[in-house]
């Protein structure tokens, strides 16, 4: 399946935000690519641009293709609570993304790689689908033959605080999904209401 495997700065720049994690060049400069820079580009979008923008940036933070997004959009509106949030709750429950969370892999991408590579199980199973939804109690681990990999020892050398949503064993190599996340628990800046607008035209 297509994914995009093109220059991360380029998108980073375009929205204006690290939203694959730590650029330093990005970091040089913050403002859309360009030979005239930011002083000669339009300042004034329209709502519809900077709602279609919003959920861009959704799409390739959490490294979805556009059908998977509009899935899970629709599996928000299904359910009880407001959509937005439950948007990004669906995201954040995804198995590659709980990778990630739990510092098992140092980007989503590399995340979604150990997932397919059959390294990760889930309650005692492989389960090589990054786009598994997993459900509060689920035991996300590392199978026992891939302990040793240098990918997923090196990620959990340089991890800081995993979400207080789920908790990590490092010892044992397992965590757990305890629950979906409040919206001021998720740490990405995405304006999920912009992403309700832009699917309710």
């Amino acid at each position: 399946m297509a994914r995009y495997r093109g220059p991360k700065t380029k998108i980073a720049r375009k929205f204006g935000d690290e939203i694959f994690g730590y650029d330093k060049y990005f970091q040089r400069r913050k403002y859309q690519s360009g030979q005239h820079g930011p002083s000669k580009r339009r300042k004034t979008q329209s709502e519809y641009a900077i709602q279609l923008q919003e959920k861009q940036k959704a799409k390739y933070t959490y490294g979805l293709l556009e059908r998977q997004f509009e899935n899970t959009f629709e599996k928000a509106l299904k359910k009880h609570g407001v959509t937005g949030v439950v948007l990004l709750q669906l995201l954040e429950a995804r198995l590659d993304n709980t990778v990630f969370r739990l510092g098992l892999a140092n980007s989503r991408p590399q995340a979604r790689q150990v997932v397919l590579h059959k390294h990760i199980e889930v309650n005692g199973h492989v389960v090589n689908i990054p786009s598994y939804s997993l459900r509060p109690g689920d035991v996300i681990s590392v199978r026992e033959k891939s302990k040793s990999l240098d990918v997923i020892l090196g990620a959990l050398a340089g991890k800081g605080k995993t979400g207080n949503w789920l908790e990590m064993n490092t010892d044992t190599l397992e965590g757990r999904f305890i629950q979906f996340p409040d919206r001021e628990d998720i740490p990405e800046k995405i304006n999920e209401q912009l992403i309700v607008e832009l699917y309710s035209k």
